[in-house]
């Protein structure tokens, strides 16, 4: 239920149904970066799934509802204006980002991943101007934008691209891919390919 200081605040309700739907990619236990986490739907989401979970946001007052959710660790910072305030050698099993888009963190993030670790990635895209905010070009990913910034470093898994009616009108792009692990340097042996269970 929400609160008078929680009016407004991004972060609250249900997680979202992309993020459910590939949480069973993440390494059991596996610690979980939530970018641009608000009030945490998706560090309480996971933490709830047994996942140590850090929660980075600039905005105190939202994390502050994350004081007291177990497993979770909240982290004030400024995404935009301040360094990366994590290693580098930080490595995740999961990297969560949802309605939320500030392109020079790409690198940062794909390096917070550690091997098998998941990228669950979901925002607004251009088109979304036509139906309401974002409008800003800025915070609106171009085609294909996000299966760009992962060439030749993560494998896809699944990407869509395109308008939503629901919950309200919007145009979105979202990714779900894997930091596959570097090959063995033993002899070549027959084993099994990568098993990544699709959704359903």
């Amino acid at each position: 239920m929400s609160t008078p200081t929680a009016a407004g605040m991004h972060g609250l309700g249900e997680a979202s149904r992309w993020v459910r739907d590939w949480a069973h990619l993440v390494a059991p236990g596996g610690a979980v970066l939530d970018v641009a986490s608000g009030a945490g739907r998706h560090a309480r989401f996971f933490a709830s799934r047994g996942h140590p979970v850090t929660a980075l946001d600039r905005d105190a007052a939202a994390l502050g509802m994350l004081r007291d959710a177990p497993l979770v660790t909240p982290l004030v910072t400024d995404l935009e204006g301040a360094p990366w305030p994590l290693a580098d050698t930080a490595g995740f099993a999961a990297v969560v980002v949802t309605n939320y888009l500030h392109r020079p963190l790409f690198p940062s993030l794909l390096r917070a991943l550690a091997p098998g670790g998941v990228l669950v990635y979901e925002t607004f895209a251009q088109g979304n101007e036509s139906v309401g905010k974002p409008s800003n070009p800025a915070f609106l990913l171009a085609p294909g934008e996000l299966l760009e910034r992962v060439r030749g470093q993560l494998r896809v898994v699944a990407f869509q691209d395109g308008f939503l009616a629901e919950p309200r009108p919007a145009y979105v792009q979202r990714i779900c891919a894997i930091r596959e692990p570097a090959p063995a340097h033993d002899p070549p042996q027959a084993t099994a390919p990568p098993c990544y269970e699709l959704a359903g």
